[in-house]
């Protein structure tokens, strides 16, 4: 147990070096670009950290203290004044990007968020993410977190969290992660984006 604390609190730190300097990993899902003044530092506030193995549950509330909940109404109506812009995913490769990115795209339209891409000058919250993933035996561990900015690239929340699954054959890394693993954090990660938006309609 010790070593597994060890060894995800030694990720996550990796996660905020990379987002710094590992300007090579970064992927670029639908040409969508963050704000030229979106911060690179990652300050350890405001966190949701979720562990799950896949399939992904369909909802996840944060596990932060937020405002009274929004009546259905107000949070259907925030939902539908948000554009989301999904800013390049630095550590993952892109074979594994690509069934997040589209997953992505599914789940915020079925929940009634509207993307906005990287020309559009309408955005009302940016997504940021940082993941890396690490094989043990016989399952591999994406570790994941997301950052939300406003578009003025001020911080306004994170969720972070990791989701275990058995290996794909013959694989390690990032090689090893099943589309389904990744799809399971894309679910989870609006379904959570969603529940925050629906608190602070309250």
């Amino acid at each position: 147990m010790r070593r597994s604390q060890v060894t995800t609190v030694s990720l996550l730190a990796a996660l905020a070096l990379a987002a710094c300097t590992n300007a090579k990993d970064v992927l670029e899902p639908s040409a969508i670009t963050p704000p030229a003044a979106s911060a690179q530092t990652l300050p350890a506030t405001q966190s949701n950290t979720a562990t799950t193995t896949v399939p992904a549950p369909s909802t996840t509330a944060p596990a932060v203290s937020s405002p009274a909940p929004a009546s259905p109404g107000q949070s259907t109506a925030a939902l539908a004044r948000t554009r989301l812009q999904v800013a390049p995913i630095v550590g993952a490769s892109v074979e594994s990007a690509a069934p997040l990115t589209a997953e992505l795209q599914t789940r915020a339209r079925q929940r009634g968020i509207t993307l906005a891409g990287s020309t559009d000058q309408t955005a009302t919250h940016v997504l940021k993410g940082y993941f890396s993933a690490i094989s043990e035996g016989s399952d591999t561990t994406v570790i994941y977190v997301w950052d939300i900015y406003d578009p003025s690239g001020n911080r306004l929340h994170r969720i972070n969290g990791q989701q275990k699954a058995p290996s794909v054959k013959g694989g390690d890394g990032w090689t090893a992660v099943a589309p389904a693993t990744m799809q399971g954090i894309a679910d989870q990660t609006i379904d959570q984006f969603a529940a925050w938006l629906g608190g602070q309609a309250g």
